[in-house]
């Protein structure tokens, strides 16, 4: 085995006995005047192979002191090789011991194990969180790259999380983004046009719940691609608008099962008592990375409150509670004293049981924003993405609340943000954020904070 200038020695009959890689791989290459084999496999590291020999030869494989990244290079490594007791149980120990970085590197861990069907485990502990927060993939920027195998395993759950006829657009929108050659105004496609995106979905379509998509929606969205339905499905639904109770001979997949979360109702109350629509409408604008604020008949999403500290208090360890698996969040501070506003994103997963990590991303910001005695709202966007939001431990909890890097943190050994003249914003050199969101407060205490979670809009 040959990696740049590092070679390995190994029998060949022991690599075709645990490997079935080996054992195809080998009865192929024609020995060179020594009778030796040489596979080549740049793309694998020398450490890496190491491990992968050495458990070959002696069934051992030892974790300790090694980064939970190469854990998971190790995993990829031995089902590539299909070592399937190695690669099961590398894959066990990242689900029982290391979920929080799965969950810190959602998109690296998403995109790497769907290339077969090796990975049914990590692939269900993944779609788990997808299905119950679907923007994570589907709004992604890079959608139009995911998987087939991924998008037909996510579009079999009963449970994702999404309006059917949201679901039918993502499919479309992914099915044209495989073929570059599609026209953009769909006036101009012809029929070859049409069968090209039936064929690229044929695995895809059968899985959309259509008995289950309103009639306006199946005029609107359905028929422009009617053409991409088989015959009789799409005869079917045009009789089952009409007469729902008259049978019908394809298959009618059962609704998805949406759930929602029963907030308490609060009719009197505004929906925050720091923020007004027109911050909502600027922080829209900075999630999305707009050049210019959306207005406000044109905020794509919805600002749902999980949490008011003058309603469920204010001690760190309420936080956890409340945010914990929360994705995409915007927290509010009002600080006591000056009525500066801060804030901070978080696009990524709330995880109370992490253990002290950090998440990774480059997508999370802070700010303080503009109000009666503040001129002028502050964007500063992460740049050190490594340091972009930390995680306190169990054992933490009870005082230490989110950190967003070196930038801005909520502390109180008291137990309470109101109280602790311990919160912190940094005012002298910016660290892991781009830019000061303030010059004059350093350590402050809150008048009020509010979290909420960010809903794209549908419609």
């Amino acid at each position: 085995m040959v990696k740049n200038e590092k070679s390995f020695t190994a029998h060949s009959n022991v690599l075709k006995c645990r490997s079935p890689y080996f054992c195809k791989e080998l009865k192929n290459i024609i020995p060179n005047e020594n009778n030796i084999k040489t596979i080549t496999k740049p793309n694998i590291s020398d450490e890496i192979f190491y491990i992968i020999l050495k458990y070959i030869y002696g069934g051992i494989v030892d974790l300790g002191n090694v980064e939970t990244k190469f854990i998971f290079d190790l995993m990829i490594t031995a089902n590539e090789f299909e070592i399937e007791e190695l690669t099961r149980k590398l894959e066990n120990y990242l689900i029982e011991t290391q979920s929080s970085w799965l969950k810190s590197h959602f998109s690296l861990v998403y995109r790497s194990i769907f290339s077969g069907n090796s990975f049914k485990d990590l692939e269900k502990f993944c779609n788990d969180i997808v299905a119950k927060y679907p923007n994570i993939i589907f709004d992604a920027e890079d959608f139009a790259s995911l998987r087939e195998s991924a998008l037909v395993s996510l579009l079999k759950r009963d449970d994702l999380q999404l309006e059917e006829v949201i679901i039918w657009e993502y499919i479309i929108k992914w099915g044209i983004a495989q073929n570059s050659t599609l026209p953009v105004d769909l006036k101009e496609w012809n029929k070859e046009n049409f069968t090209t995106l039936k064929i690229t979905l044929q695995q895809c379509l059968p899985l959309i719940r259509y008995f289950h998509i309103p009639g306006t929606d199946f005029l609107k969205k359905i028929k422009p691609y009617k053409k991409i339905l088989d015959k009789q499905l799409w005869e079917d639904l045009n009789q089952y608008l009409i007469d729902p109770d008259q049978p019908v001979k394809s298959i009618i997949l059962p609704s998805r099962t949406i759930f929602v979360q029963e907030l308490p109702t609060r009719t009197t109350e505004p929906f925050s008592t720091i923020i007004t629509y027109e911050h909502v409408a600027e922080i829209s604008s900075w999630i999305d990375r707009k050049s210019s604020t959306y207005s406000l008949t044109n905020i794509p999403y919805e600002f749902q409150l999980i949490l008011r500290g003058s309603i469920n208090g204010f001690a760190p360890q309420t936080f956890w509670d409340t945010c914990h698996g929360h994705v995409s969040t915007v927290l509010i501070m009002k600080v006591k004293g000056t009525e500066e506003i801060f804030g901070v994103y978080n696009p990524l997963i709330w995880d109370a049981n992490s253990g002290d990590i950090c998440g990774i991303t480059n997508d999370s910001f802070i700010f303080s924003l503009k109000n009666g005695n503040i001129q002028n709202s502050i964007l500063s966007r992460v740049k050190t993405p490594t340091s972009a939001i930390f995680n306190a431990c169990k054992n933490s909890q009870g005082i230490y609340g989110p950190y967003f890097g070196n930038d801005i943190r909520m502390y109180s050994p008291s137990s309470n943000f109101t109280l602790d003249n311990t919160n912190f914003v940094n005012n002298i050199k910016p660290y892991d954020y781009e830019k000061l969101i303030t010059t004059t407060t350093s350590n402050f205490s809150i008048v009020d904070y509010e979290v909420f979670k960010i809903i794209k809009k549908t419609g």
